[in-house]
């Protein structure tokens, strides 16, 4: 019987279809691990399971208790190197410049003098972000220099995870964006984000399409994810006159408004991923060895 970790924060929709499609494996037991009802001592695990499938919310609660996962010898999906390498937007973006991979100018700045004058060097309009946050939470579209001070100053306040300043290049983009789905390497399918708002996420109203997967959206979500590990990862892009650009990378994909828009029963072929993940050494846990 094969022992399937299932961390979560709470079951959204994400977590029961996934949940729905592991029950339907008669030889897999699903070990169910709120990560909000945990102590660990860090010298071994509470339960011992085949993989775990990290689905929390948190993104620090998920990538501590995944690391005290792998320290134990448990491969982990997605990888604690892959949820850094995307949940920290300053490491997404190094990444993607490093692979020469389309993706908007971002300056980082330490102050707040230093962010004003990053905020002219980049120009106006531009997206001032927290380096870690999802569903589009906490970004600004800055307009000009008293609005640059404004945010600049509030967001100085936030306390010591605030004082570091991310601005990336703002894309006019056509009223949409596109994520797309990856499973290994490999997109399965993605959708058009559409909304009226500059921010066009589905958590903030952004309504779903079909994207067909063409040749120039497949290659570039190819290399994204081999660059980011692989695994389960949901790809954000922009359209612009020069073609596609990487916008971000999610390593715990939301997907409940992509089933039935895409025709592609996502949760089934995560869960096939993970499974096949069960007799494959972790390479995680020979850095411990």
């Amino acid at each position: 019987m094969t022992r399937i970790g299932f961390l979560y924060t709470r079951l959204r929709l994400e977590e029961k279809y996934l949940l729905e499609e592991l029950e339907k494996h008669k030889d897999v037991d699903v070990v169910r691990i709120n990560d909000g009802n945990l102590y660990f001592d860090i010298s071994h695990v509470p339960e011992p399971v085949d993989v775990l499938f990290e689905r929390s919310v948190s993104y620090s609660r998920g990538l501590y208790i995944s690391k005290i996962y792998e320290a134990n010898g448990v491969r982990v999906v997605n990888s604690t190197q892959v949820a850094e390498r995307c949940g920290d937007k300053y490491v997404t973006s190094q990444i993607l410049v490093r692979e020469g991979i389309p993706t908007p100018r971002v300056i980082m700045a330490f102050d707040e003098e230093s962010a004003l004058a990053a905020a002219e060097e980049i120009g106006y309009p531009f997206v001032l972000k927290p380096v870690v946050g999802s569903w589009g939470r906490l970004l600004a579209k800055v307009e000009d220099r008293s609005t640059a001070e404004a945010f600049i100053e509030h967001k100085a306040t936030l306390g010591v995870n605030h004082q570091v300043f991310y601005l990336q290049e703002y894309i006019n983009k056509p009223g949409r964006d596109i994520r797309a789905f990856v499973v290994g390497d490999e997109p399965i399918c993605a959708i058009y984000r559409t909304s009226e708002n500059w921010i066009t996420n589905t958590a903030r109203g952004g309504v779903a399409s079909n994207c067909p997967l063409n040749s120039e959206l497949v290659e570039i979500c190819q290399r994204t994810a081999r660059a980011m590990g692989g695994g389960l990862l949901a790809i954000d892009l922009f359209e612009t006159a020069n073609g596609l650009v990487v916008n971000e990378v999610n390593h715990t994909m939301e997907f409940r408004n992509s089933i039935t828009t895409t025709g592609v029963n996502i949760p089934a072929l995560m869960v096939e991923y993970v499974l096949s993940k069960v007799r494959v050494p972790s390479e995680e846990f020979a850095m411990f060895a």
